[in-house]
């Protein structure tokens, strides 16, 4: 069983010069990979955690040290 190579043969590609390389106009101008005047996906992310959140966790962090302190020191 014979298997087919999905590559072509590079000595037989059109356009392509002695060595691989591509002459100049051969190629298309490349493309952006977003259109001009798509919207900012990160204008509305936020950047980190605000306050709040931080302390809450900080006053349920010292809650539980706490319960673990006032549990060690009552054995």
């Amino acid at each position: 069983m014979s298997e087919t190579h999905p590559d072509p043969d590079p000595r037989r590609s059109p356009g392509l010069e002695d060595g691989g390389g591509v002459p100049p106009g051969e190629t298309p101008p490349g493309e952006s990979s977003t259109p001009a005047g798509a919207p900012d996906q990160n204008a509305n992310t936020p950047s980190g955690w605000g306050p709040v959140p931080l302390v809450l966790l900080l006053v349920m962090a010292v809650l539980v040290a706490g319960f673990f302190i006032a549990y060690a020191v009552a054995l």
